[in-house]
């Protein structure tokens, strides 16, 4: 250690002095080190002499600087060129780097190599050492801006994973040079493939399930003695039924709104009693057999068959495609599907029938004159031309088909537009109610109208149903090609040929022997009952060979009932009863095709013939029942036994022969159901809360 130094006491020296004794100090030191290089080791002072030196020293250094950062530009800019092409070979596995997977792929530094000292050192600057988490968000951006995706949510990083041990450089790099020799070379895609790919899968991944639907309240018990009768049209339509299928492909239980029990029931064919003669269409039988849901109750299931046609008393069809090619039908399984399954209708045509084709999207045009079905090549071909865009013009649409309908309209054949359309109208529509009134002023001059709908989430139901109701003809979800060709193949007859128009029930309950009864589903086909007998009054179509099923929940008399009985009317009631051993009484109403009046028939329910279990009852009634409990737990029913295991039960046992495979899949969808996720409204707000928990039936 240096000793330590004192300074002599006294006045200390001026500032000038002081200033004189440093210069010539500095002056000496110069002297002495004028021949030494300027940032040697001897470390001269930089001086007035030495600036030149300095200077030039430092430009050269500030040259090098640029020419290093120009050449980490230009590398960086070289490897965001690269990088799309990189993100083609290169699997980013969850959680891992872009650094780490350019190294697995050999590129950029091995692990191994990460402690050796390269040639020049990187020194990082005091307080600019990267943070992990931002690197972590570094790396990751680097990946996005690879695969050209929208930056992600934020959440949570995910717990780290242990590192698995990685195999010996050597070996991965000879593995991959054997892989690389081995596999062939192939190209990439096509931009314009992967778009159509990137389409089609973000129409199927991105679509939600949902639509607008008429939500109507479930019939509840009504009181025999105060409303005895009840009335309503029949309904061959299947929509809800399909659409139910395509919500639990999503794995969502289906909106409780959209499930008609009635369109469960009528989805499937059944072994009924078919009629004889075609001027009395209609065979009607009534099976009376324990409630499934209650031990204190009985279920009346009216069985109602259709006559079948056959090819040849069919008459001639004249059908006119009307096809919605806007943009909302763009989705694989909106026109795409649409245009299948219309070209499947094609094949099941005459030679001397015909087609028309009428499109719209922001207007409305025709595609195809009325062309003969033998010419079917060149409507296959307008049909595969087709593609979407644009906005909605449904009433153009509607309009510009009925004209084209009437132009070729003959008396006595079948004359009938059949829509395909998701029912998304957005131009032109400034109230539904004139273009259902547009649609029924048509039905009057015998032209009819189908609907058959398509895709999820913006799907109309509403404006589906109106539509087919006031045309009538019946409304069909295709949701898949398999049921395109259940309704325009294989049920082509019965979908497009009428046997009777406007077909009506009324039941009349004794209360004698009934003193409650509620009936299952038929919500949105509810008639008054004077408009049993009015003729002018609109009601449902029934095709050829079509099978109605009708299911009724009774209490006798006696039993518990629903709400306390009646102190006077229901006295009066049971000592004026007529039929002491009629249940009930069941009245049908129909017009035969061309006719303005009606035709009526009608059929006891007799209390003696009366199952004693469930399981004695006929195999199509025990199906209908499992299938209307299963439509009753979907829509939230009170009265449903809330139990999807004792629907598969009843439905086992109730199979049959089953040539289409339709109860086969039934049985599937009711065990999709079992682990299914709630249906979500289009707000977001949960739908009606399911039982997804077996429950006892209330007794």
């Amino acid at each position: 250690m240096a000793d330590d130094i004192h300074l002599p006491e006294g006045p200390l020296p001026s500032d000038a002095v002081r200033e004189d004794a440093i210069r010539a100090a500095m002056d000496r030191y110069d002297q002495k080190s004028s021949g030494r290089v300027q940032g040697s080791s001897d470390r001269s002072r930089l001086t007035e002499r030495n600036a030149g030196r300095r200077s030039g020293n430092r430009e050269r250094s500030m040259g090098k600087t640029r020419i290093l950062w120009g050449s980490t530009a230009a590398a960086a800019l070289l490897v965001l060129a690269a990088a799309p092409m990189l993100s083609r070979h290169l699997t980013l596995p969850a959680g891992r780097g872009m650094v780490d997977a350019l190294e697995e792929n050999g590129i950029g530094p091995s692990a191994s190599s990460a402690d050796k000292p390269g040639p020049f050192p990187l020194v990082e600057a005091e307080g600019t050492k990267a943070k992990p988490e931002a690197v972590g968000r570094t790396e990751a951006d680097a990946a996005r801006l690879a695969n050209a995706e929208p930056p992600p949510v934020a959440a949570p990083p995910p717990a780290a994973a242990p590192a698995k041990p990685s195999p010996p450089q050597g070996k991965m790099r000879a593995a991959d040079a054997a892989a690389k020799m081995s596999a062939p070379e192939m190209s990439p895609p096509s931009p314009a493939r992967q778009l159509a790919r990137s389409d089609a899968a973000g129409a199927q991944e991105q679509e939600p399930a949902g639509g607008r639907f008429d939500r109507r309240e479930a019939s509840g018990f009504k009181d025999v003695s105060a409303e005895p009768v009840s009335t309503f049209s029949l309904d061959v339509d299947t929509t809800s039924y399909s659409f139910m299928r395509a919500s639990l492909a999503r794995n969502l239980l289906p909106p409780p709104a959209s499930v008609r029990p009635e369109e469960f029931l009528n989805y499937f064919p059944y072994d009924y009693a078919a009629p004889k003669d075609r001027n009395e269409p209609f065979a009607v039988t009534a099976t009376v057999a324990p409630s499934p849901w209650n031990a204190n109750r009985q279920v009346i299931h009216v069985a109602v068959k259709g006559y079948a046609l056959d090819a040849g008393q069919r008459p001639r069809a004249h059908l006119t495609f009307l096809i919605d090619t806007s943009g909302s039908m763009s989705g694989p399984n909106r026109l795409p599907l649409a245009k299948q399954a219309l070209s499947m209708l094609v094949d099941t045509l005459r030679p001397d029938d015909t087609i028309g084709i009428v499109t719209y999207a922001g207007s409305a045009g025709v595609a195809l004159e009325p062309t003969p079905a033998s010419q079917k090549g060149r409507i296959l071909d307008v049909i595969a031309s087709l593609g979407s865009g644009g906005s909605t013009a449904g009433q153009a649409g509607i309009a510009a088909a009925y004209d084209l309908a009437e132009r070729n309209f003959e008396k006595g054949a079948l004359n009938r537009v059949v829509l395909a359309t998701d029912g998304d109208f957005n131009v032109g529509i400034a109230n539904p109610g004139e273009l259902q009134d547009f649609v029924a002023s048509k039905r009057q001059t015998g032209i009819f109208l189908s609907v058959l709908g398509f895709g999820m989430g913006n799907y109309n139901d509403s404006t589906m149903q109106a539509l087919a109701q006031h045309g009538n003809g019946a409304a069909a979800y295709i949701d898949t090609l398999a049921e395109a060709r259940k309704v325009l193949v294989d049920e082509a007859t019965s979908s497009m040929f009428p046997i009777a128009s406007d077909v009506k029930v009324q039941v009349e309950f004794n209360p004698a022997r009934v003193s409650e009864y509620r009936l299952v589903g038929y919500e949105k086909r509810l008639l008054a009952r004077e408009d049993f007998n009015n003729d002018k009054v609109d009601a449902g179509e029934v095709g050829s060979g079509k099978a109605v099923t009708v299911v009724y929940e009774i209490v006798p008399v006696g039993a518990p009932g629903t709400s306390d009985p009646l102190r006077y009317t229901t006295a009066a009631a049971q000592k004026a009863s007529p039929a002491a051993d009629e249940l009930a009484f069941v009245k049908l109403r129909y017009k035969l095709p061309g006719s303005d009046t009606s035709a009526l028939m009608s059929v006891p329910v007799p209390a003696s013939g009366a199952v004693k279990s469930l399981e004695a009852a006929p195999r199509e009634t025990r199906w209908a029942l499992a299938v209307a409990d299963f439509a009753e737990i979907l829509r939230g029913g009170k009265y449903a036994s809330g139990d999807f295991d004792r629907v598969l039960a009843l439905a086992q046992g109730a199979r049959g022969e089953d040539p289409y495979g339709y109860r086969a899949e039934f049985v599937q969808l009711v065990r999709a159901a079992k682990t299914a996720l709630p249906a979500q409204q289009p707000d977001g707000v949960p739908g009606t809360p399911v039982p997804l928990m077996p429950k006892p039936a209330p007794k």
